[in-house]
């Protein structure tokens, strides 16, 4: 029974060290996902300098995170990790698209490939909002750019037919991202037509007031 109680001690010990790495994974799982929101918010604020600067916090948290659970694969690949390093590459992939940056790489961000995938698709969400920003502003080629953008993301997705067990469920991601696509291009194309339509009546009252 000695050998009981010592094995029950070291059982309890790492159970309360991979308990303590769990509150703090926890803890700086909320921590990043803070940062990538905001980092979005200030990208569609236009607000790029700070939206660079807080995408670095962002991936500096990032870091961390891996690092608080690296000796803890089961930490690692939790849910609320990979959801947080999930916001991240939605965040990364945000910012880079609506200011021209280069894509990122899941490699170097650090990032599981079904997380980063999944971040892509969601991504797409945000790329919604900010072509109808856009619209509003008048800025219609701009939001043709955005449309493509997001059509080639669903290409790329649509291609990943692998189990959901290996993709991290990205197929429920694909489905989704396909019906924003549509409703943004409905959107387009409507304010495309009115656009044109608004050209043809400012080239009627000309043609008028100059036979006047």
């Amino acid at each position: 029974m000695e050998q009981l109680d010592a094995i029950a001690e070291k059982i309890r010990q790492d159970f309360e060290a991979r308990n303590a790495a769990r509150d703090e994974a926890l803890r700086r799982s909320r921590e990043l996902i803070r940062y990538c929101a905001n980092t979005i918010r200030a990208t569609h604020r236009a607000e790029f300098e700070e939206a660079s600067q807080l995408l670095a916090t962002a991936c500096q948290a990032a870091s961390e995170l891996v690092e608080c659970v690296a000796d803890y694969p089961d930490l690692y690949y939790a849910g609320y990790t990979q959801d947080a390093l999930k916001e991240l590459a939605e965040a990364s992939i945000t910012y880079a698209l609506i200011t021209d940056a280069p894509l990122p790489d899941p490699d170097d961000l650090s990032i599981e490939y079904p997380a980063y995938l999944n971040g892509l698709g969601e991504a797409v969400g945000e790329l919604r909002r900010h072509v109808l920003d856009i619209i509003r502003r008048g800025q219609i080629e701009r939001g043709e750019e955005m449309l493509s953008a997001m059509d080639d993301v669903y290409a790329v997705l649509v291609t990943m037919d692998f189990p959901d067990a290996i993709t991290g469920k990205l197929r429920r991601t694909t489905d989704v991202v396909r019906g924003v696509l549509e409703r943004t291009r409905g959107d387009l194309t409507i304010a495309i037509s009115q656009d044109k339509l608004q050209e043809a009546l400012r080239d009627f009252e000309e043609r008028v007031n100059a036979s006047g």
